[in-house]
């Protein structure tokens, strides 16, 4: 079988450029407004606190705007993506906007092995991450090896309950996926993307798994970690459910009629514990 890191970084190696060259990314509104930051971590600016002077590390990173954002704020960040394709974006970013970010090419499963190990207070991850993992309690134990005692995981991500909806349906909210994380992998194949390109693209098959919110907190629990925050939102910053949904003046998509019916994301918190 097609080993899945393969198969999901061709299809991310394509859309890379699509993305950074998309205006959903704003990479000319960093240009123009030195203290501009990505929505998605604009949203999150009161669970964040002050992150002036902490060592961060973003896992996942893609093309490196919720990296920089971050590194605006104040903290010293490296971004890490196995995507040869949004490492060179996010370098070509970071140097445009003479951002001292760095970014580091790499496996989030092998990014323990590239960079050093209880050197971070904040462990940071968004929107769209973790569907990408076979296993969440790997990504668990990345996450403890990088962290110093004390130190801060922040995730920002899809709910695994959104993760399960027909986005297909426009009248329905149907069940259709996994919730729970499964040994095989989900197959989709899909032309598009999710920002407005006219590109066109070759490399569209992904391999993909969901992971409930009971799993995800387990792993971290089992590895040393301590739930501080979990807040679940009727929001997400994309259009998840096309046709269904309305854009508000933050920045994030919510449901037209029932919002109360599903959390499309959720933010979570957890503290590394000393030994």
């Amino acid at each position: 079988m097609t080993d899945y890191r393969t198969v999901n970084r061709a299809n991310w190696d394509e859309r890379a450029p699509a993305h950074a060259a998309s205006p959903d990314y704003g990479l000319d509104r960093f240009a123009a407004d030195p203290a501009y930051l990505h929505p998605v971590v604009r949203f999150d600016l009161p669970r964040l606190g002050d992150v002036r002077g902490l060592r961060g590390v973003h896992l996942q990173c893609h093309i490196g705007t919720d990296t920089i954002s971050l590194s605006r704020l104040g903290a010293r960040m490296t971004g890490l993506d196995f995507s040869p394709a949004a490492i060179a974006e996010a370098r070509r970013l970071a140097e445009r906007l003479d951002d001292p970010t760095e970014f580091v090419e790499s496996d989030v499963y092998g990014a323990a092995d590239v960079l050093p190990n209880e050197s971070y207070d904040l462990v940071f991850t968004g929107i769209g991450a973790l569907c990408w993992l076979p296993s969440v309690d790997r990504w668990a134990a990345v996450v403890a090896r990088l962290l110093k005692p004390g130190g801060r995981l922040f995730i920002r991500e899809g709910h695994p309950m959104l993760w399960t909806l027909d986005d297909a349906r426009p009248d329905l909210l149907v069940v259709r996926y996994p919730y729970f994380e499964t040994a095989e992998p989900m197959v989709f194949e899909d032309g598009g993307t999710y920002v407005n390109t006219d590109a066109v693209f070759t490399q569209n098959v992904t391999h993909e798994w969901n992971h409930g919110l009971g799993e995800i907190v387990t792993a971290l629990l089992a590895h040393g970690l301590r739930l501080t925050a979990l807040e679940e939102h009727d929001s997400a910053p994309w259009e998840a459910l096309p046709g269904r949904m309305t854009l508000g003046d933050d920045d994030e998509w919510r449901l037209v009629e029932g919002r109360a019916r599903v959390p499309l994301t959720y933010t979570l918190q957890a503290v590394k514990m000393d030994g």
